[in-house]
């Protein structure tokens, strides 16, 4: 089995609860044939309120009108139970706590525990990928 959600929550926050970050999105059409040029594009700095734009239309399914774009602005907020965890907090306090639920997940036979929140770590997704491969090719059912 892979799990791919919070670990903490798997384990009925045995432990407490970890932290997360969370994010909200705001979705607008545009009256512009192109508004970035590109898919995704971060922004880093702290006058800027959000932390990406994704322009839809650079992906395949998004190339239908010409004239509009539709944009995504992706804001930091902070997470609480029952909203959605995107990253995880990794700070002492929080690392500790992951520490005893991987103690318990790794007692857990023929069961991958995968992605950012199952691991409870940042990864982009092309790491993602590599250890789900790598996950799969040690299960042995």
């Amino acid at each position: 089995m892979v799990y791919t959600g919070p670990v903490d929550e798997y384990f009925g926050y045995k432990y407490g609860a970890l932290e997360y970050r969370s994010l909200r999105f705001e979705t607008e059409t545009l009256d512009t044939g192109n508004y970035q040029g590109i898919a995704g594009m971060n922004y880093t700095d702290a006058d800027t309120p959000f932390t990406r734009i994704i322009e839809h239309k650079h992906f395949e399914f998004g190339k239908g009108n010409p004239d509009k774009t539709v944009i995504t602005k992706e804001y930091p907020c902070e997470w609480k139970q029952g909203n959605e965890p995107y990253y995880p907090v990794n700070d002492a306090k929080n690392s500790e706590l992951y520490r005893r639920y991987k103690a318990k997940a790794d007692d857990k036979t023929n069961m991958i525990f995968g992605g950012r929140l199952g691991t409870y770590q940042y990864m982009d997704m092309d790491k993602v990928i590599a250890k789900a491969l790598d996950d799969a090719a040690g299960m042995h059912i």
